[in-house]
């Protein structure tokens, strides 16, 4: 009965924790959603290799939304003009660099900037090597199927035509709308995430997690695959992931702060749904690859 109360207790401390972060989120996303255009973004693209996966990296900024909703953008941004590697960048880093998931890893950690600073560089870091990588291996777009440009799917004589205006009600409707669908969509994860989290906090032994994470290399490893398969908000990952403070060093916490959001179980889904599965294979091994390293040089300079 005692391990029953400590598994509950657990489970929703951390589901009560994360929830607010959630709600602003998916708030936010839905503000995004209703007035931002992509088009408007693809504008701005610098042409240069190397600073458009710069610009990639650094719009994440501007879009609170989680990695569940940021593949379909990235497929618009990438139709209307956004080079290939900027839009992975930019669907990389979008769900970790934003100011509500940096805020809420700086509430999860203890009010501690040193995990923001941690988790938003690697993040960045990662996810500019993998969009150099990609833009040699895939100079042509893998999607599944032969999108037409959005351009030429308009009449030549509507194409400088103003696009008609939504009334406000329809707007705010639609920023309702697509809050309640996110917040539903990533909740269940939400729960089932920290269910997973509080039950190994309760019943495997904490001296088998030390010998696992013991060496840098498997504690790395574990929390990337415990990532990929509990399959967490953005917004919420932090608070599972300060739950494993005593177990795992700083190293392996940066490791599944940015692998999650990047690459898991429900946006694996849709990144198959979208890409051929030759270049969302070549994706997942290129940001494990580069989380991994990115992961063993934080924890040596950490430690």
């Amino acid at each position: 009965m005692n391990t029953f109360y400590q598994l509950n207790t657990i489970f929703i401390s951390m589901v009560m924790e994360a929830i607010p972060f959630v709600l602003v989120g998916v708030l936010i996303s839905g503000l995004i959603q209703a007035f931002v255009t992509e088009k408007w973004i693809s504008r701005i693209v610098p042409n240069n290799r190397f600073l458009s996966s710069l610009f990639g990296c650094g719009i994440g900024v501007l879009f609170p939304s989680c990695e569940c909703g940021i593949v379909p953008i990235t497929r618009r941004l990438i139709l209307k003009g956004m080079p290939l590697h900027a839009g992975i960048a930019f669907m990389l880093t979008g769900p970790i660099i934003n100011p509500i998931v940096l805020f809420a890893t700086y509430i999860a950690f203890g009010n501690d900037w040193r995990m923001v600073a941690i988790r938003g560089g690697m993040a960045i870091a990662v996810a500019f090597c993998v969009s150099i990588a990609i833009s040699f291996f895939f100079p042509k777009l893998p999607f599944k199927q032969q999108y037409a440009p959005v351009a030429a799917t308009i009449e030549p004589s509507l194409q400088h035509a103003p696009a008609p205006k939504m009334p406000v009600s329809a707007r705010i409707h639609e920023v309702i709308t697509h809050a309640i669908d996110e917040f539903f969509s990533v909740g269940k994860y939400l729960v089932a995430g920290a269910f997973i989290a509080a039950s190994l906090q309760t019943f495997v032994p904490t001296s088998t997690l030390l010998h696992l994470g013991s060496n840098p290399i498997t504690a790395s490893l574990i929390m990337i695959l415990l990532a990929f398969v509990i399959s967490l908000c953005s917004e919420a990952d932090a608070f599972i992931a300060s739950s494993f403070r005593s177990t795992f060093g700083v190293g392996a916490l940066s490791a599944f702060l940015v692998f999650g959001p990047m690459i898991d179980i429900k946006n694996t889904l849709m990144l198959l749904g979208t890409y051929r599965t030759k270049f969302v294979l070549v994706l997942i091994g290129l940001v494990t690859v580069f989380t991994l390293i990115g992961s063993l040089i934080v924890g040596r300079i950490a430690g």
